[in-house]
């Protein structure tokens, strides 16, 4: 009888050890060891997947292979076709990850519904959903809620990896839905599943399946409580595709996030909102995420760039005294460390004292801000909320604020005052700009004041008029 062998495993980044480590010193988390068998005495009578799938490889030249309609096609969602580039590439493999109780299984199941009715040379497409957490009976639950139930739509909650291959074998469909990665096991490896050896080597085998037969495949996996995607980083340079499902479950605004994409770019999102019968498109998000601001201290509103859309975002402020020692300064919807910036650059350029006084600053929405050209309406926000006094109805305000107090310039101006003119704004506050963009930015209708200085920005922006 052979020698059971095993090694120790980083269940965060996949570091590889002969011995047990409280620290892992390649990602330096703690605790995050587990034991892997790798030498089993003998393995499972079934355990050919490999030898039958690359047994079927072929080689080819590039001007033979021919692309036809179905080398792409639309998914039905237009915010989903949007983050993907223009729909599904057969045979690609793409990764959704994000929060428990996001909205995953309701968003392919909703995709399903779509894809479902494309037909291809008078045949309508096959979908298998590999229902791993959840039996079919729960599954079908769901999708009488969102109103699916089409006759091309199968149902499996097989767990085991060459199963699954086999199923596919027999059904031969032309989309395929793994929720979740985690979920699912190869028997050839002792570990439980959801470990690091689980994950890849089953990854690599859907990969493999998805490459093949042309099946195009949507796999959903979990994230940490860090928000980053569990399992190797391998997994993410594995398959073709990575989007993140972003947002408060708690609340009904999602985002759509491409961060890795070979048949497109990665700089477009996509927005939804949650209904009782599933995920719905949020085709002008700015109208849904600003509030009337006239009259209030402490709002002002900024046009930020999220992919090649236009987003209006509130941002408000409450300055107050402290009842502490150290002030407090929570930020909520922004980066922390450019709040603290944004504070110290008032205190020392505008003269205004915040050392006495709590900071809180929320982005409307539930939506994160990246870019830094909401800077200004962050500085005007907390110096309106600090001295009572409201920022001019109906202003937009953009720009970039450096350490020396100043205003710098951000990308896409002129496409940021067009959105927010459409929205019925009057006036904008923007950093200096070159003659020959003025003009254009003059036809858009704005009254449109460029500034040089953080303090000539206060004073335009809480001016009566």
């Amino acid at each position: 009888m052979a020698k059971v062998k095993s090694k120790w495993v980083c269940q965060s980044c996949g570091y590889e050890t002969v011995s047990y480590l409280g620290r892992c010193p390649e990602c330096n988390q703690f605790g995050t060891f587990v034991e892997e068998i790798t030498n089993v005495v003998k393995k499972p009578d079934n355990a050919k997947l490999s030898n039958t799938i690359l047994s079927d490889c072929k080689t080819y030249k590039i001007k033979d292979i021919k692309l036809d309609e179905k080398t792409r096609f639309k998914s039905g969602i237009g915010e989903l076709d949007r983050v993907l580039g223009g729909g599904f590439v057969q045979g690609s493999l793409l990764l959704l990850a994000g929060d428990p109780g996001i909205g995953k299984s309701t968003l392919v199941l909703q995709t399903t519904k779509n894809i479902c009715e494309i037909e291809f040379n008078g045949e309508k497409l096959k979908v298998l959903y590999i229902c791993a957490e959840e039996s079919p009976m729960q599954v079908k639950l769901r999708a009488q809620r969102l109103g699916v139930e089409p006759d091309n739509l199968y149902l499996t909650n097989e767990t085991c990896i060459d199963e699954v291959v086999n199923k596919i074998d027999e059904l031969k469909p032309d989309f395929l839905i793994v929720d979740s990665i985690q979920s699912v096991f190869c028997a050839n490896i002792a570990s439980s599943s959801g470990s690091v050896s689980q994950i890849r080597e089953c990854t690599n085998a859907l990969m493999r399946v998805a490459k093949q037969k042309n099946i195009t495949t949507i796999i959903i996996g979990h994230v940490t409580k860090e928000g980053n995607i569990a399992g190797p980083k391998v997994l993410e340079h594995m398959v073709d595709t990575v989007i993140n499902f972003e947002g408060d479950k708690y609340k009904q605004f999602r985002i759509l996030r491409c961060i890795k994409n070979r048949f497109g770019t990665i700089s477009e999102v996509g927005v939804f909102k949650m209904e009782d019968d599933g995920l719905m498109e949020v085709a002008s998000p700015s109208q849904m995420l600003i509030e009337s601001t006239e009259n209030a201290t402490g709002a002002s509103v900024v046009a930020t760039l999220e992919g090649s859309r236009i987003f209006l975002h509130e941002i408000q402020a409450l300055v107050g005294a402290t009842g502490y020692t150290n002030p407090r300064r929570v930020a909520v919807g922004l980066e922390y460390n450019r709040l603290l910036q944004v504070i110290a650059v008032i205190e020392k350029k505008v003269g205004l004292n915040l050392s006495k006084q709590d900071v809180y600053v929320n982005v409307v929405g539930g939506l994160d801000i990246i870019e830094p050209s909401y800077d200004l309406a962050l500085c005007l926000s907390i110096i309106s909320s600090a001295r009572d006094i409201p920022i001019s109805p109906m202003t937009i305000v953009i720009g970039e604020v450096g350490l020396l107090g100043e205003i710098r310039y951000v990308d896409n101006i002129e496409r940021r005052l067009k959105e927010a003119a459409k929205l019925g704004f009057k006036k904008a506050i923007i950093p200096p700009v070159s003659d020959k963009n003025f003009e254009k930015i003059k036809k858009i209708g704005l009254e449109v004041i460029q500034v040089k200085k953080v303090t000539d920005a206060i004073i335009k922006a809480m001016s009566a008029k």
